[in-house]
């Protein structure tokens, strides 16, 4: 036992000397960090050179890993897509309830409201809303559009792409809501592909809002029953 965590300091310190990081060297030799600082706390911090040259190393190591697991997730995906298939009415019905129950408006006890409002970023999400309002049989020119987005963000493009995203010009969407940017604040969704969320409403909706409410507890019912 001894022997074995000498030979291990042993190999640590060969290690941080041919410039290798801390995590490398938690990686090779299956050890703590606070050990492997401890070993090698003496020894100078690798040269920059060094330590550049390790991270190429690790690079090209763990780039064939990589890819062979991102080949291996598309695949996963493309078999699960190939599962579902061409949706039935009923089943699109049923996963349009769901994903409103999960991400729509919904009435609160202290703030009764029979609004059908749906907001989301997602593109693919705000198509199959689309898709089970349209199978419900409401006309779009009952929906009314807005974007919400930081006021940081490419505003003019967000709407470009929500309008050529839905069918509607830009001009007969609602005015869109800015959020205002705190530069303390760390945002992830920045860049080209931020285009903050789309905002769905459908005009004279507390009839369709209630049988909504009626769906999904019909399918929480339903789900009980098969317990």
């Amino acid at each position: 036992m001894v022997q074995a965590k000498r030979e291990l300091q042993h190999r640590a310190r060969e290690l941080r000397r041919a410039g290798r990081t801390y995590d490398e060297i938690v990686a090779e030799l299956g050890v703590s960090k606070s050990s492997v600082s401890l070993w090698v706390r003496d020894l100078p911090r690798p040269e920059r050179r060094a330590r550049e040259h390790c991270r190429a190393m690790a690079e090209a190591r763990w780039a064939p890993v990589r890819e062979a697991r991102e080949l291996e997730r598309r695949q996963t995906k493309r078999i699960a897509a190939q599962e579902i298939g061409a949706l039935s009415d009923r089943e699109l019905f049923i996963a349009g309830v769901a994903l409103y129950w999960a991400e729509g408006t919904k009435s609160k006890p202290h703030r009764p409201s029979d609004k059908v409002t749906f907001v989301n970023s997602d593109p693919d999400v705000i198509s199959l809303y689309l898709a089970w309002l349209r199978l419900l049989g409401v006309d779009q020119s009952r929906l009314r559009f807005h974007v919400m987005i930081h006021e940081s963000a490419d505003v003019a493009g967000a709407e470009r792409f929500w309008a050529d995203h839905v069918g509607p010009d830009v001009g007969s969407f609602g005015k869109t809501t800015l959020k205002k940017h705190n530069p303390k604040t760390v945002r992830r969704n920045t860049g080209e592909s931020y285009r903050g969320c789309l905002t769905t409403r459908v005009l004279a909706g507390a009839d369709l809002y209630r049988r909504i409410e009626g769906w999904w507890y019909g399918i929480v019912l339903g789900a009980r029953s098969t317990a």
